[in-house]
């Protein structure tokens, strides 16, 4: 961490990603984007570099430029599907089942690409608890990186955006926590690249501590 990055975060309600920050999906997304790629004859390396944070059509959108959208909601539905079936590998990130029970009695919601099936069975693979406040891929009618999911999550928390810190791991993610108004915790490897306002390598990391007043504050530990 750059020494001018702040170790300590302070926020009254926590907007959490799902893929890469609470559970370790990235097994099934390879296998699974891999197969895709294959079949439209593009370099499946390029294509994971892309494909975090994002739902799977925008991800599309950005690989085939000329596609009509129609196909890649269509490949979208198909690729949820195949993702949703392969559970092979998906555990959860360290430190996240205590990371949960952490914050279980603090205001926070789940703010995926994925959709709730989707979200449900990596959630339960994973051992985890499913958020009550959810916003999924169903809830929203534009894909990371645009803040919409975000901008829901803290409504529908009753939170303004200034309050909120979000939990992210990618590129698309960070930038919609950005343009959403909001402070971001970058989790794992991939965050680090993307100059979130504080890492850590994983939720091991981090410790998370409740004011009198309600707020929450987040420390990233050496």
């Amino acid at each position: 961490m750059p020494a001018s990055t702040p170790a300590t975060l302070t926020a009254r309600a926590l907007l959490l990603d799902m893929d890469g920050t609470l559970v370790d999906s990235d097994a099934v997304v390879e296998r699974c984007w891999r197969r895709w790629a294959d079949r439209q004859g593009l370099d499946p390396d390029e294509v994971l570099k892309v494909v975090h944070g994002r739902q799977g059509f925008a991800t599309m959108a950005v690989l085939l430029p000329d596609r009509p959208m129609a196909e890649n909601h269509a490949d979208n539905r198909v690729m949820l599907a195949e993702e949703t079936a392969d559970l092979d590998g998906v555990v959860p990130v360290p430190g996240a089942p205590a990371f949960l029970a952490a914050i279980a009695d603090l205001p926070h919601a789940l703010v995926t690409s994925a959709d709730e099936a989707l979200a449900q069975a990596r959630m339960g693979a994973a051992a985890l608890p499913v958020p009550e406040t959810r916003i999924t891929a169903e809830s929203v009618g534009a894909s990371k990186p645009d803040p919409e999911g975000f901008l829901k999550g803290a409504a529908a928390l009753g939170f303004a955006p200034a309050d909120c810190v979000v939990f992210e791991d990618s590129e698309a993610g960070i930038r919609a926590g950005r343009a959403a108004g909001m402070r971001v915790m970058g989790v794992g490897p991939r965050a680090a690249a993307f100059a979130p306002d504080v890492h850590v390598a994983d939720l091991t990391r981090l410790r998370v501590e409740r004011a009198e007043d309600g707020s929450i504050t987040l420390t990233a530990l050496p």
